[in-house]
């Protein structure tokens, strides 16, 4: 959109011992009808990332009842509503007040817990507001390795 941050997501596929996992990390439009396409390419670009299983996650600037978000939620598992764990809303760091950033994996991806990190050791309430204009979203994920 003119005048507007541009956005987008990257992706990348990662090795652990025998799993391999497909990872994108996004930020979504503010724009609706713009927001929803890259929705529809987020999902696109997953599917063709030859991998069986992945996770996306970013800044979706939609809160879950949004139709982009639903669009997302229909095909992958929204991982906060799989298994919370920690707090649930991510925006505005000073006031959480909006769920707005989400992780999402594929199906076959065990997700054993997935929120934003309140009680994490050595980790206080000042760190997690100075990350970014947002508070962090982790997730614990079991990924199947990979059969040869």
């Amino acid at each position: 959109t003119p005048g507007l941050h541009r956005r987008g997501f990257a992706t990348a596929v990662v090795r652990f011992g025998g799993a391999r996992l497909g990872v994108l990390s996004c930020h979504l439009s503010l724009q609706s009808d713009e927001r929803y396409d890259q929705g529809g390419m987020l999902l696109d670009r997953l599917a063709g990332m030859g991998v069986e299983h992945a996770v996306a996650g970013g800044d979706l600037n939609e809160r879950p009842g949004g139709r982009t978000f639903r669009r997302l939620a229909e095909g992958l598992q929204d991982c906060w509503t799989v298994k919370p764990w920690g707090g649930e809303n991510t925006s505005t760091p000073a006031d959480p007040h909006q769920r707005i950033d989400a992780l999402f994996a594929t199906p076959g991806v065990e997700v054993l817990g997935c929120g934003v990190p309140l009680d994490l050791p050595g980790v206080g309430p000042d760190d997690l507001r100075a990350a970014t204009d947002h508070l962090p979203v982790l997730a614990a994920l079991r990924v199947p390795a990979v059969r040869p």
